[in-house]
C-alpha cells in the first residue's frame, strides 16, 4: 500500500512541473494517434511493412508512430490516410462539458 501512495504523491508533484501537463497531454495524442492508426491498419489485414510502402515510409517508422513514440506532421497523417483509404478529419473541440 505504502508503494502506490508514494507513487501516487510522486506522480501528483511530477504533473505540478511546468510543462507536465502538456507534456502529458502531446503524449496523449501521439498514442491516440498510433492507435488509431493501427486499427486501420488491422482492419485492412495488412502489415506495418505493407502500411509502410504503401504510405512511403519505413516499417519501423511505422511501428513508431503505431506506439505512440512520434507525433506525427500534418503531411505524415496524410499520408497515412490516403494509403489507409480514409479522411483525415482535423478539427478544434471546445473542453469540458461546457460548450
Amino acid at each position: 500500500m505504502g508503494e502506490r501512495a508514494d507513487w501516487g504523491a510522486m506522480r501528483e508533484r511530477r504533473m505540478a512541473e511546468p510543462g507536465a501537463a502538456e507534456a502529458y497531454d502531446a503524449a496523449r495524442l501521439a498514442f491516440e494517434l498510433g492507435r488509431a492508426v493501427r486499427e486501420l491498419r488491422e482492419r485492412r489485414g495488412w502489415s506495418q511493412s505493407q502500411l509502410a510502402q504503401a504510405s512511403g515510409m519505413t516499417q519501423s517508422a511505422v511501428a513508431r508512430f503505431e506506439a505512440g513514440g512520434t507525433v506525427p506532421t500534418l503531411p505524415v497523417l496524410e499520408r497515412l490516410a490516403a494509403a489507409l483509404d480514409v479522411s483525415l478529419n482535423v478539427s478544434f473541440e471546445p473542453r469540458g462539458a461546457a460548450a
